[in-house]
């Protein structure tokens, strides 16, 4: 999960070392700072890391479980980009998982998660005033990730916090438009509304508008 900064300790998470170097890494292929195709050394990654071989080389079996990496045998562990089909695909496919997601999360919430829920659009209200757009995407990931959690599906989650993760740092660089705050609050507003309506279609419909925007402004 991520970290959010504007709400109580719920649903914070404390990273590991070893799971911050995981990340780091796998940001620094999606990014393209590793590129397609290059030997990952191990010997760097423990000199930058402070680690020994052992976890780094477990941390590269992980890494290459995700596919980001790929072993050659008697030859090492070299990074494996995303194209921008890749991209889109996992586009896509959060875009179908998270409007399930939302139908189950208005069916399934709890009383704390929506009063967490409440809160966490109350921030996004306030700073969307305020014009900050770094506070807004916190903010945002935060609100998604309660729905997530709402849902209570343990797979579903981790699949979309995945998809997140790996969107968020193909698109590092993207360029938000002026409008981009208030009209990014009116879509999560729209989401919002069908929770408090206990409304699972209309929170589906909205959350569907609300991916396909999304993606266009990706493009």
């Amino acid at each position: 999960m991520i970290n959010l900064d504007f709400l109580s300790n719920d649903y914070k998470e404390k990273k590991s070392p070893s799971q911050l170097a995981e990340e780091a890494v796998e940001i620094d292929i999606i990014t393209g700072r590793i590129p397609s195709g290059k030997r990952i050394n191990e010997q760097e990654l423990c000199k930058r890391f402070g680690m020994s071989r052992t976890p780094v080389r477990e941390m590269l079996r992980r890494i290459e479980g995700s596919g980001l990496a790929r072993a050659i045998p008697n030859r090492g562990v070299f990074a494996v980009g995303l194209s921008q089909q890749d991209i889109d695909d996992y586009s896509y496919l959060k875009s179908v998982l998270e409007v399930q997601c939302v139908r189950w999360a208005i069916e399934r919430i709890d009383s704390h998660q929506m009063d967490l829920l409440s809160e966490t659009f109350d921030f996004m209200q306030f700073y969307t005033m305020s014009n900050d757009l770094d506070k807004i995407l916190k903010i945002n990931e935060g609100f998604d990730t309660i729905i997530y959690s709402a849902a209570h599906n343990r797979e579903v989650e981790n699949m979309l916090q995945r998809y997140n993760f790996i969107i968020k740092h193909a698109h590092a660089d993207i360029k938000y438009p002026l409008n981009y705050l208030p009209t990014v609050l009116e879509e999560h507003r729209a989401i919002f509304d069908a929770f408090t309506a206990r409304d699972p279609e209309a929170g589906a419909e909205a959350t569907e508008i609300h991916m396909y925007k999304t993606m266009l402004r990706r493009k």
